[in-house]
């Protein structure tokens, strides 16, 4: 889609930077590849597919699972094209909000902070949580303990405090795993549906794993239950704004940058339908798994026995892990980085810098308020189910804002070497009607009937993130200035997590 380029020296990249307003602090040290990388090991279809995977089960079964997983992928793959133009002309750490600031003003770039924030934030949440129920499921095979849901908010306590003290006092091992990340993840879908393919001695029909409709929500209308279980696809195809925030730090960055946006999707996209595939087909008894605290554990189980079952977990657990890392770098540094511009309650707290120069106060803030966001897990079980939704609903509006804001204001912007030509227009439209329509679906209610236990609490959280940032924009918004000379000590902390 993109025209033909020549590669850009990091002068050149450099000097663009500097047409931006912001003065180059960081060190370009990643290429296209690292690039890429980082976004496809936030997307993680091991952590994404697998801790939503009941949920699906549940929301349509295999049909929707896997024809919906196409569907929003494809969905995410315009909304992605349509992102990396604009970060094509504006490659800055900022991303987001940078964007939305520079197409549409002061307002449009709050907002946007704001929503990408409360992505990042539920990400976090829903990637620990999810890593803490496969762990709790390890546990039952390892040690024959029931995993409750107090002992699995207990669990992802501890995980919420080893990410945050890697990111305190460990930044160069989150280095280390984010290199590594990408191969993990790759390798760990190569086995698992390696094992799953060859090991049982049964697997499902194609008409099973292609056609069976399953409905476990109790609403009685089966498109109804359809969209809803969109979610599992639509909550795995995010976190690709990374290749984006990470620009300043890649080389070539206005091709590469976006490259690494739409390669992320792509290849998430092949790796989650052959993951998702290879599980249905090894789905011994549809009831018993469908009704498993967790379903792919139940899965591993039928299909290797415990031996196997534990070490097929611990390839997930190991994938979530470093996902939940990466995560929780970069919301405590969009913590760190809106403060600065004082966008936040409290910015000279969470703005302040170790020692080392880590922003340490803001990485407790995010580990703080993923954990309040799982509390309700206590006693809903439609609690996860609303975490994740969390999650979309502040990531994917915040991607689609600087494509919405670009195509009305077509006639400033100036694209840079990636984009769509004449497929601009259709594609940013095509982005912006699929993101108004999925933000809808995450926000219905996904259990039938709907009491304090089922309720979706993602839009009540939506609208308090929203109201929180009204009044405080109120309060702070003429102090909110995207800064023309990059922060050296910002440059200092992003430079550890390459």
């Amino acid at each position: 889609m993109s025209r033909p380029h020549r590669s850009a020296p990091a002068h050149g990249d450099d000097e663009h930077l500097r047409s931006l307003g912001y003065e180059p602090e960081l060190t370009r040290r990643m290429g296209g590849f690292g690039n890429f990388a980082v976004s496809f090991s936030v997307i993680s279809v091991l952590s994404g597919c697998m801790t939503l995977f009941g949920f699906g089960l549940a929301t349509g079964g295999p049909a929707v699972m896997m024809w919906g997983w196409v569907g929003v992928g494809l969905a995410a793959l315009l909304v992605g094209m349509a992102l990396a133009e604009v970060t094509s002309a504006y490659p800055t750490s900022g991303a987001l909000y940078y964007m939305a600031q520079q197409l549409g003003g002061p307002r449009w770039g709050w907002v946007t902070g704001w929503l990408n924030l409360l992505g990042l934030l539920g990400g976090i949440a829903g990637i620990d949580y999810g890593a803490a129920s496969f762990i709790a499921a390890f546990a039952g095979l390892q040690w024959d303990i029931e995993p409750t849901p107090g002992l699995i908010l207990a669990i992802f306590a501890g995980v919420l405090v080893l990410h945050a003290l890697l990111n305190v006092f460990g930044v160069r091992v989150v280095s280390v795993f984010n290199s590594i990340s990408v191969w993990w993840h790759l390798l760990g879908v190569v086995v698992i549906v390696g094992v799953l393919s060859i090991v049982p001695s049964h697997h499902q029909s194609p008409s099973f794993v292609f056609g069976h409709f399953a409905n476990g929500t109790g609403w009685p209308n089966p498109f109804y239950v359809s969209v809803i279980g969109l979610l599992l696809a639509q909550y795995t195809f995010s976190g690709y704004d990374a290749s984006a925030h990470m620009s300043e730090e890649t080389k070539d960055s206005q091709v590469a940058a976006p490259r690494g946006i739409v390669r992320s999707i792509w290849v998430s996209l092949l790796a989650g339908f052959v993951l998702l595939a290879g599980l249905l087909f090894a789905v011994k008894d549809y009831g018993t798994t469908a009704g498993a605290t967790v379903p792919p554990a139940q899965i591993f189980l039928d299909a290797v026995g415990t031996t196997g079952a534990k070490f097929l977990l611990l390839i997930v657990i190991g994938a979530q892990l470093f996902c939940g890392s990466a995560e929780t770098t970069a919301a405590s540094r969009m913590i760190y980085a809106f403060s600065r511009d004082n966008a936040l309650p409290g910015s000279a707290i969470w703005r302040r810098l170790s020692l080392n120069g880590t922003p340490t106060m803001a990485v407790w803030l995010a580990v703080a308020v993923a954990f309040v966001l799982a509390v309700p897990s206590l006693w809903s079980t439609a609690a996860y189910g609303a975490v994740t939704a969390v999650n979309v609903i502040g990531m994917t509006p915040a991607y689609v804002i600087p494509v919405y804001l670009r195509l009305r204001q077509s006639h400033r912007f100036v694209p840079g070497p990636w984009n769509l030509g004449r497929w601009s227009r259709p594609v940013g439209i095509l982005a912006v009607v699929w993101v108004a329509v999925v933000t809808v679906l995450v926000c219905l209610p996904q259990r039938y009937p709907v009491t304090g236990e089922t309720f979706n609490y993602a839009p009540v959280t939506l609208l308090v993130v929203l109201a929180l940032s009204a009044a405080w924009y109120r309060m702070a918004g003429d102090r909110f200035k995207v800064p023309v000379v990059q922060d050296p000590r910002l440059a200092r902390i992003e430079a550890q997590i390459v």
